[in-house]
């Protein structure tokens, strides 16, 4: 079993994320004994899921954007739903904060909608990476290789596509941590 103590995630999300995409992968990277943190936009101290196919609970905010650094924490998460991530991309601060962990060399994982970031941030360009289906040709157009799988890892790069991925989502950022 793989021991993440001592290090430390951050999961970037705002109203609208996709429920299971974020509570699920911090419940089993805190399990593994990683420190996790919601961070939201400035303003925030919750977040409201969304279910399905509505609005779920809302989670409680670790650590507003303007307050954050990447350099704080070991890798970052962006969890999906259509919502959160289209929303994110167009935060300037988001758009940094994504930037900073890839310049630092850190792990950036993200499931369904959440590749949005990856094209918004030009970490796409060049990369294999999977997503929601519907994200196929944005990916593309971003200059990523998009593949049907379940994770698929390249580098530091960790993508999924949808909720029944992230047993596997998971695993592979607890690897990444351990490495």
């Amino acid at each position: 079993m793989t021991d993440l103590t001592g290090k430390t995630v951050a999961m970037l999300a705002t109203d609208g994320f996709e429920q299971s995409e974020l509570t699920e992968p911090k419940h089993r990277l805190e399990a593994l004994g990683a420190k996790v943190d919601v961070v939201a936009l400035d303003g925030q101290d919750s977040i409201r899921g969304w279910d399905k196919k509505d609005w779920g609970e809302s989670v409680k905010v670790d650590r507003q954007l303007g307050k954050a650094n990447a350099g704080d924490y070991d890798a970052l998460v962006l969890p999906g739903g259509v919502i959160n991530p289209d929303h994110l991309r167009r935060e300037a601060a988001a758009v940094a904060f994504v930037k900073a962990f890839a310049a630092d060399d850190k792990p950036v994982a993200a499931i369904c909608h959440g590749p949005w970031m990856l094209a918004e941030t030009g970490l796409a360009k060049g990369r294999r990476l999977t997503s929601w289906s519907s994200l196929k040709t944005d990916l593309t157009n971003a200059g990523g290789r998009w593949e049907d799988s379940e994770v698929v890892v390249d580098g530091k790069l960790i993508t999924s596509r949808n909720p029944d991925d992230i047993p596997a989502f998971s695993k592979a950022i607890a690897d990444a941590l351990a490495s």
